[in-house]
């Protein structure tokens, strides 16, 4: 993995950069910030460029053969440590025991997430976690000589998902690690990581992707037209997973616009039978397209306020396609400082509540009530 496949983070691959050719490179560098921002991605092509035999002012060379068993992320000095599940086959499971789909996942998949590497493992109900015995195998493996590069690298992803005995035995390999030896944690949540690591851990903020870089890479990767691009990319807000999903779901957003306008319709003009006439509608999806729907709807109202408080004015920060703006012209005015809220609140109690399991008919209809009532509020 070489910086240049990486979509965007310029100023965090300088910085890395400098930490090799000034040679300050921290032993312990977490990485932390929003998923689909590519820090995995960028936690390899950095330990590549540290490892590079011939690397340039800019890149690892991807030739020299310490490159070319990274790119198959075969390198004897480059180790892994990764949430795995018990299985009847391992009843201790290691990293190692999956290694094979580790790189399948790592290689071969743009969405870096635990629930698509659990969905490779074909155990995406199980339990993940990092677990104790995993400990010894870091401390077994640090413990070695370098085998061909200057650093042993050891790359952790989600390193939240330590338990306290594997967290606490990581603990003492931090505070004296061997020479010349490089942890790199990867982190979606680093609050979830026991406070003794992340202090002696070095914060590598990782921001989400700029609208134009990821556009970029939307257009060359997956063919889109420049304008698509560019609106995927705005209403992904910076995370590359989140625009894949939206590429791959054009039919579910237009399935999600259509309910979306018939329920508002429906409750501005409160009828209460049409109501539950949609209600037993959304009712018949699962409750992962519920979410979804949700989700949808709190991004168009979020964009009906801006363009309220824009006067109707569309600007560089909106976000719709030609169907939503042309809906959302006529609509936005009932979205305003004096119902945003409720309605926000509403939504997201609603996203809530289908997510522990209640009942999706009593769910939906009692938000759309509460709706026909906010949708009644007066602006100021």
């Amino acid at each position: 993995m070489q910086f240049n496949k990486i979509i965007g983070q310029k100023p965090v691959i300088e910085r890395f950069i400098n930490t090799v050719n000034k040679n300050r490179i921290s032993h312990a560098q977490l990485l932390n910030g929003p998923e689909g921002t590519g820090k995995l991605k960028l936690a390899i092509a950095y330990a590549q460029y540290i490892s590079c035999k011939q690397r340039t002012e800019n890149d690892s060379c991807g030739t020299c053969p310490s490159c070319k068993k990274y790119e198959k992320l075969i390198h004897p000095d480059l180790h892994f440590v990764y949430p795995v599940v018990r299985t009847k086959k391992f009843d201790k499971p290691v990293s190692d025991n999956f290694i094979a789909e580790w790189r399948n996942f790592v290689l071969n998949n743009e969405k870096h997430q635990l629930n698509v590497w659990l969905d490779l493992l074909g155990n995406e109900n199980s339990q993940a976690g990092i677990f104790a015995h995993e400990s010894n195998e870091i401390i077994r493996k640090l413990s070695l000589k370098t085998f061909e590069a200057e650093y042993k690298i050891m790359i952790i992803w989600l390193p939240e998902k330590m338990n306290p005995s594997s967290a606490n035995k990581l603990l003492k390999m931090i505070e004296e690690p061997p020479m010349k030896t490089l942890f790199l944690l990867i982190s979606d949540f680093p609050e979830q990581i026991i406070n003794t690591i992340r202090s002696r851990a070095q914060f590598i903020k990782i921001p989400k992707l700029d609208h134009h870089d990821l556009a970029g890479a939307l257009e060359a990767i997956h063919n889109l037209e420049k304008s698509k691009a560019l609106h995927i990319a705005k209403i992904s807000n910076g995370n590359y997973f989140k625009a894949l999903e939206s590429i791959q779901a054009g039919e579910i957003e237009k399935y999600n616009f259509k309910m979306y306008v018939e329920i508002m319709r429906l409750c501005y003009a409160a009828k209460i039978v049409e109501i539950t006439k949609w209600v037993d509608e959304i009712c018949k999806l699962s409750r992962e397209r519920q979410k979804t729907f949700i989700s949808y709807s709190l991004r168009l109202f979020r964009e009906n306020f801006i363009m309220n408080s824009m006067n109707g004015n569309l600007t560089d920060l909106n976000g719709l396609n030609d169907e939503e703006q042309n809906f959302s012209s006529k609509f936005f005015t009932f979205i305003h400082a004096n119902n945003i809220s409720g309605i926000s609140d509403e939504f997201n109690l609603a996203y809530r509540h289908i997510e522990r399991n209640g009942t999706d008919k009593i769910i939906f209809l009692d938000l759309s009530l509460k709706l026909v009532k906010l949708l009644r509020i007066k602006a100021a």
